[in-house]
């Protein structure tokens, strides 16, 4: 008789994106790991889930439809070494209660995984990327064929106007997408908010509101962006 397959535990590095909501169903699928908890930056400057200026609210609402617990990590946004270790603390926290992995949703972009990995090493804990060197337009396809909803929260204005934010990401997005941007916004083009898809024990009711545009000129951050005022509908 085979034994079955123990899984180890993993904290989840959750944004609420459709590339996080995407990654989720596919570590679930896949059985390797036990999710023991997602994690959030929340940054105090937006008020919200940092860069994608979604309200807590929302965030507490999606998370509880995935039904898996979520760890909050609070940032004022202006340097990187505060962000560094505020996540340090978590991944100790974690790491003292039996979890080495953390998984990410990360694509492509090569000095971003050192950089995980390097601060993850440092904590003699591992990162995973489930997602790494997909092909973007194939990866969003295949979000959008497995029922997911998501609408762009945030777009950078360099690449994607006042017209993308709010907009939900279906085959009519992808075909009028510039070709200048990657599909899944992976240079930081866009960032979206999931609500509904098989991650979810429920669909998440929102409505967009007001566009507004900001100009961020933090040490990490530097561009004009829209941002889509995404609200409950009830």
């Amino acid at each position: 008789m085979t034994s079955p397959m123990i899984k180890q535990k993993a904290l989840f590095c959750w944004s609420g994106g459709k590339d996080s909501a995407y990654c989720l169903h596919k570590v679930l699928t896949e059985a390797h790991f036990e999710v023991s908890y997602l994690l959030t930056t929340m940054n105090n400057d937006f008020k919200g889930i940092s860069m994608h200026g979604v309200s807590e609210e929302l965030l507490d609402r999606q998370a509880e439809s995935t039904g898996i617990p979520l760890i909050k990590v609070r940032v004022d946004g202006g340097t990187n070494r505060e962000y560094e270790e505020q996540m340090g603390k978590a991944f100790l926290k974690a790491k003292s209660e039996g979890i080495n992995h953390v998984i990410f949703g990360d694509i492509f972009l090569e000095d971003l995984r050192i950089y995980r990995e390097n601060q993850l090493a440092a904590l003699e804990m591992e990162a995973v990327f489930p997602l790494w060197e997909m092909d973007t337009k194939v990866l969003v396809s295949e979000f959008i064929a497995l029922g997911f909803k998501t609408v762009l929260c945030c777009t950078n204005d360099k690449y994607l106007g006042i017209e993308w934010a709010g907009r939900l990401i279906d085959q009519s997005f992808l075909s009028e997408l510039p070709p200048h941007v990657d599909p899944c916004g992976e240079n930081g083009e866009y960032h979206s908010f999931c609500y509904d898809g098989p991650v979810f024990k429920k669909k998440l009711e929102i409505k967009t509101g007001q566009r507004v545009l900001k100009e961020l000129t933090k040490s990490t951050i530097t561009g004009r962006y829209w941002f889509c005022d995404l609200t409950a509908k009830n």
